[in-house]
């Protein structure tokens, strides 16, 4: 766990999903700031409180604790139609937010034709499709990087945002009708629809540089939020089976202009089985009836497009990889309540005589297990890790010998407050 003077990082280290948005929530309350540094609404994070279930998708996940002030970076993308749904519902449990979410003006902007293209394009790759959320967000990242897009801070300024949208939306159309046979957007009207935007959310617009330097100076304490897991790294990851952006810890510094040295801790976590969505390697993956099974108690359905997930065993060489990354020696393991009842529980310890994942080969890993016996006796409700039955505290104990890593948080059910701390 982080010392109480340190900022923090939260990452996945898996594929995501793997319940960063509980831990951020758990966590919240001892941060001042809680800033994401990196992607879009293709990010799905539940919080649970009071049996109200919460999905963010683009607000960072800390949000329901009335100290933390939320922080979108400039490492993110925006869609502005997503963003007003989810404060709308934020705002139900708590009308005074807004007072409280800050927008980097530095944020790159989800037009609706990145949303179309994406949708077109992964349809067109047919069986070679990568299984994208179709959100828009390899095409924003895209024209961030070819330098065209447009961002947050440019719709403060009507004349400049005009002139910049004008020449975009020709080009995009220009593809949607002669490349994808598709039809043009309207562009009085997508215009008005983002200014109006830009208008909406005028007070929240900072320099998120400035401004979390600033704050930092004034001894404020954040804790910096992954979107996606390590895996789906745009240099790292299983590439082309990844996201966008850096999901990497080191992307803090880039998503949100602070110096490397100002992340003080990274806490990883891992789910204590692996799950992923979409198309690529998963070395440990099940299937047939036990993936079902998994699935369904485990409720492991993406919280952003609603398809099933992958299922599979604990994998040591992956999370180990991703702890190398991201310089973690300390992990909080999830949902280790969805194994209760197994009869046998499988640890993934290496691939074919090697401990090594390669991100780039890891499609031909033959994984070797560990098999261990499974826990009749419920998790959940259990507070203290002593009062863990024998086999579950055994099975914990034996992820951090073949990791060597520390378990300093278990989550033992979906509320905010079902946690193990060590």
């Amino acid at each position: 766990m982080a010392n109480k003077r340190d900022n923090l990082a939260i990452v996945g280290l898996q594929w995501g999903d793997e319940g960063k948005g509980k831990i951020i929530d758990f966590l919240g309350k001892d941060f001042d700031i809680n800033a994401r540094f990196q992607g879009g609404p293709n990010a799905g994070h539940t919080v649970i409180r009071n049996k109200k279930k919460f999905v963010f998708h683009q607000i960072p996940a800390g949000i329901m604790n009335r100290n933390i002030t939320g922080l979108v970076g400039a490492g993110c993308v925006l869609d502005p139609q997503v963003f007003l749904i989810e404060l709308a519902d934020v705002e139900k449990a708590d009308p005074r937010v807004r007072k409280r979410l800050k927008l980097s003006k530095f944020t790159h902007l989800i037009f609706p034709y990145h949303k179309i293209i994406d949708k077109l394009r992964e349809e067109k790759k047919g069986d070679e499709r990568i299984g994208t959320t179709q959100r828009g967000i390899g095409p924003v990242y895209e024209d961030k990087y070819g330098r065209v897009g447009i961002r947050l801070g440019e719709l403060l300024d009507e004349d400049r945002f005009r002139k910049k949208f004008k020449a975009s939306l020709s080009y995009k159309n220009f593809l949607l009708m002669e490349l994808y046979q598709s039809e043009p957007l309207d562009e009085k009207k997508v215009f008005e629809e983002y200014l109006a935007f830009g208008e909406n959310v005028r007070d929240m617009v900072v320099d998120d540089a400035y401004y979390l330097n600033q704050e930092m100076e004034k001894g404020k304490r954040v804790l910096f939020e992954g979107a996606q897991g390590t895996f789906l790294d745009i240099d790292y990851g299983t590439y082309p089976f990844v996201t966008s952006s850096h999901t990497v810890a080191g992307g803090v510094a880039v998503g949100l202009g602070v110096a490397p040295f100002k992340v003080e801790k990274v806490l990883g976590v891992a789910k204590a089985y692996v799950t992923r969505v979409g198309a690529g390697p998963f070395p440990t993956e099940l299937e047939g009836d036990a993936v079902e099974s998994l699935r369904k108690k485990g409720g492991e359905f993406g919280a952003t497009t609603g398809r099933p997930r992958r299922c599979g065993h604990f994998d040591i060489p992956l999370v180990r990889y991703g702890a190398m990354l991201n310089g973690v020696k300390e992990i909080a393991l999830t949902k280790l309540d969805i194994l209760d009842g197994e009869r046998t529980v499988k640890i993934g310890k290496e691939y074919a005589g090697t401990d090594h994942f390669d991100p780039m080969s890891v499609d031909k890993a033959q994984p070797t297990y560990v098999e261990l016996p499974g826990w009749t006796g419920p998790t959940t409700d259990v507070g203290d890790f002593s009062k863990l039955g024998v086999n579950a505290r055994k099975y914990v104990e034996k992820i951090e010998e073949l990791s060597g890593l520390k378990v300093s948080m278990i989550s033992v059910g979906g509320e905010t407050e079902a946690m193990i701390v060590r």
